[in-house]
């Protein structure tokens, strides 16, 4: 059976919510991978990889063991797993390494004000009052939460976090699609594309890569480098992306973008 967009918006706001409080907790536990040496890069690929192979099993188990719906969904999978996850993050941790992470962060959670925008192109109607005053909020909050006063904007770093926005419109237009895959089966194989994608840049050169094997300082004490790690996959990629694809599901792309703005919130409340 397709899973029907905006048939429970009330529980896609909560399961909303948990997904933004997810995906909000990988930056206070990526940040000592990448103080410890790893590269953005290597991070991003160990979190799309380990967490596809994490949520494989289960996806197996939602799918009856048939891979038909998958074949059926391949632009779907293709353009979760290219745009939503690689292109995202890529642009995301390009646009960081040029400019603070402020202003990417800012940059990148336009994604709600451009999917409005772009209904607005489509269907030549104006968007209502609140919802042009729910974007002009959303801008507003999100500059205060940031907060990027001071910090030099680099043009390029600014057209990468735009890239970004544009991948995380993409996942919740995608994840909000008509579909009869289940959420972990869309998030599993997304991921998994992902990081093929993100793998052959590693090894083509365009994408620095290094994990060194260390122990790192988590929480002002020293811990294993698989520590950090397995929060990040466990909690903050494998459970975020399959509970923000059911909320979209049942909120609809619009809704969930701005559910989603709570991810700030909670990863500065996190940090």
């Amino acid at each position: 059976m397709a899973h029907v967009v905006g048939d429970r918006p009330g529980t896609g706001l909560f399961v909303g919510l948990a997904s933004a409080l997810a995906f909000g907790a990988s930056g206070p536990f990526v940040k000592p991978l990448l103080e410890a040496g790893w590269t953005p890069g290597a991070a991003v690929l160990a979190r799309a990889l380990c967490s596809a192979l994490v949520l494989a099993p289960v996806a197996a188990v939602a799918l009856r063991g048939s891979h038909r719906l998958l074949r059926e969904e391949w632009r779907l999978v293709l353009g979760f797993g290219l745009v939503a996850v690689a292109g995202t993050q890529l642009c995301y941790f390009a646009a960081v390494a040029r400019m603070s992470v402020g202003i990417a962060l800012l940059v990148e959670y336009l994604a709600p004000v451009l999917l409005v925008g772009l209904a607005w192109a489509r269907t030549r109607h104006v968007p209502p009052r609140l919802t042009l005053a729910v974007c002009a909020v959303a801008v507003l909050g999100l500059v205060l939460v940031v907060d990027p006063g001071g910090a030099r904007p680099d043009l390029l770093g600014v057209l990468l976090a735009l890239g970004a926005a544009v991948g995380l419109g993409a996942y919740f237009v995608l994840s909000a699609r008509p579909t009869r895959l289940p959420p972990v089966a869309l998030a599993a194989s997304g991921l998994g594309v992902g990081a093929l994608a993100l793998g052959a840049a590693a090894l083509a050169g365009v994408l620095p890569f290094a994990a060194p094997l260390v122990d790192v300082t988590l929480l002002g004490s020293s811990a294993p480098w698989y520590v950090p790690l397995a929060v990040v996959v466990l909690v903050a990629t494998a459970f975020a992306y399959v509970s923000g694809v059911a909320a979209t599901v049942r909120m609809g792309e619009r809704l969930a973008s701005f559910v989603g703005l709570s991810e700030v919130l909670f990863a500065v409340a996190i940090a």
